[in-house]
């Protein structure tokens, strides 16, 4: 059942009023309801104890907020917007956001016609480092094409470097992706995703805790971050440094019990040094969409067995391998008694392994000795195994 007219007017109010985030404000919202908070708000004069938890200086900066607050106004405009404002009991919200507690948002702002709560269900965010290194542009968006193509639906920032990859490798697929903003979904930020950011409403989703109209700031990005994960499955770190913001993100989501994943870099690199810390930790390394959808997917969904190629010599019994590792390189021979007291076998056994080998093409025979073919010279990895 949705939420009633009035109930959706006061969140849209207090989400002029209560900053992303803020757990007294989700607790006042828990233990009041948004339409009675926001009469206590609206009053004009605090009274003491209204609102607990807070001192008096900050109730006075709510209230001034509360003044300016046009929620009919920011309704008119998301719908002129081409879109909506979901608040809790809404059949399209996300229960997932609900592990949030008190950090919850008040209600979010979309652009875009999919039902965000079904495609959260199947979402995995992908986020890193704004200033990225030409392999981490390239690693994001090779796994959201890869993770779109399996139907997952890819999440970030709709920020430079690792986001925008990430978001373009999905759309690039004609995959489904969810940008999270920091502002108002009517604010195009940054600046020079604009045309990204269209894209996105057009063919996915654009989200956001904060009115129409409203402006990023660097506190608002931090708590952004925790919407993502939460909002999704598991998270994927490309590339961090240590004090990215990408980590943020990553921590949010353990600790909300989402699976956490890094895509390891070079190990000079400064810009995943952050990845690496969390892969000491508890993410899970991972190199392509197999290895993602194996975490987050259904049970069954694994990734292909990984091994390297296998070599002709792979294929030989244990007897028959020792016998070929007793003859000597660089075109030396060994007569049948010596290959036989060098593999640890009879002279017999050593004979028929030898013929089994020549019927292979590894050895051949020259006179009374036996030696490797040209061949099993000049690719040592038949003969020995290799690495």
């Amino acid at each position: 059942m949705s939420a009633t007219d009035e109930e959706r007017a006061a969140r849209a109010a207090l989400a002029r009023i209560i900053e992303p985030g803020n757990e007294h404000g989700g607790r006042w919202l828990r233990e009041l309801g948004a339409v009675e908070l926001l009469s206590r708000l609206t009053h004009g004069t605090y009274r003491k104890g209204a609102l607990p938890g807070i001192t008096e200086r900050r109730a006075q900066g709510l209230l001034a907020r509360a003044t300016r607050a046009r929620p009919d106004q920011d309704l008119a405009a998301i719908t002129a917007a081409g879109g909506r404002f979901l608040v809790p009991g809404d059949p399209e919200w996300p229960t997932q956001l609900d592990d949030l507690r008190d950090a919850r948002p008040v209600g979010l702002w979309l652009r875009g016609r999919p039902d965000l709560r079904r495609w959260a269900l199947r979402s995995v965010a992908v986020v890193g480092a704004r200033a990225c290194t030409p392999y981490g542009a390239h690693m994001a968006a090779a796994l959201a094409t890869a993770l779109a193509e399996r139907g997952w639906v890819v999440v970030s920032g709709a920020a430079f470097g690792v986001d925008g990859a990430a978001h373009r490798g999905a759309l690039g697929a004609r995959g489904a992706t969810v940008a999270v903003l920091a502002c108002g979904v009517d604010v195009p930020y940054p600046r020079g995703h604009a045309g990204l950011i269209t894209r996105i409403a057009e063919q996915g989703l654009v989200v956001g805790e904060l009115p129409p109209g409203d402006h990023p700031t660097p506190s608002r990005f931090i708590l952004r971050n925790r919407v993502i994960a939460a909002l999704t499955r598991g998270t994927v770190v490309v590339e961090a440094a240590h004090r990215s913001g990408s980590l943020v993100t990553a921590r949010t989501a353990q600790r909300l019990g989402r699976h956490t994943m890094g895509v390891p870099g070079p190990a000079t690199s400064g810009l995943s040094a952050g990845v690496h810390e969390l892969l000491r930790g508890e993410a899970v390394l991972v190199t392509d969409a197999d290895e993602i959808v194996e975490l987050v997917g259904d049970i069954g969904d694994l990734a292909p067995a990984r091994r390297g190629p296998v070599l002709p010599r792979d294929l030989l019994a244990p007897l028959t391998a020792r016998v070929l590792e007793a003859l000597p390189p660089r075109g030396q021979s060994l007569t049948l008694p010596d290959v036989a007291a060098t593999a640890g076998t009879g002279v017999d056994d050593a004979l028929g392994r030898l013929y089994e080998l020549h019927s292979l093409g590894f050895v051949e025979r020259e006179g009374d000795a036996w030696q490797l073919t040209p061949t099993a010279m000049h690719h040592p990895d038949a003969r020995r195994g290799g690495t």
